[in-house]
């Protein structure tokens, strides 16, 4: 028997931004249907499934070209420390034309920083690994870019008032 070819790839970004992490646990929890979509049945205990627009900015070549795709975004159990928080996190598409990766990974918030970590499978199987190779993974990074900066609107400490 053949064996099946993984196009999972390693993902690590980091946001630098100041999170007050009590005041940022909250917002993660209670707050998430606000800034990431429309809540939907979980999937598993634990877990809860926004529906939303994933968004693809072509920077580069046309700053305000953006393309859209409705995905599913699955967060799990917030575990907190005193330096750090950590939750669970994947996204899909919400359709069976999958033009954005699939990811699956963990996001971490520090008093300084935000990280995605994890891993992304490109959509088309094997030739969508060679196209992921060829624009150097363009999608899955641009992505999980925009995913980071908005979260960091969110999650950023408002300003000290005079």
């Amino acid at each position: 028997m053949a064996s099946v070819p993984s196009h999972a790839t390693p993902l690590r970004l980091v946001q630098p931004v100041t999170i007050d992490l009590p005041r940022a646990v909250p917002i993660l929890v209670d707050h998430a249907p606000e800034w990431l979509g429309t809540p939907m049945p979980g999937t598993r205990p634990g877990s809860r499934r926004y529906l939303t627009d994933l968004s693809l900015p072509i920077r580069e070549h046309a700053p305000s070209l953006t393309f859209k795709k409705a995905a599913f975004v699955d967060l799990g159990e917030v575990r907190s420390s005193r330096d750090a928080c950590d939750i669970e996190i994947e996204w899909r598409s919400a359709s069976l034309a999958p033009l954005f990766p699939v990811f699956a990974g963990h996001l971490t918030l520090t008093p300084t920083e935000l990280r995605l970590e994890g891993y992304y499978a490109p959509p088309a199987g094997d030739f969508g690994a060679v196209l992921d190779r060829a624009f150097l993974n363009i999608a899955a990074r641009g992505t999980a870019r925009w995913f980071l900066g908005r979260a960091a609107e969110v999650l950023r400490t408002p300003p000290a008032k005079p």
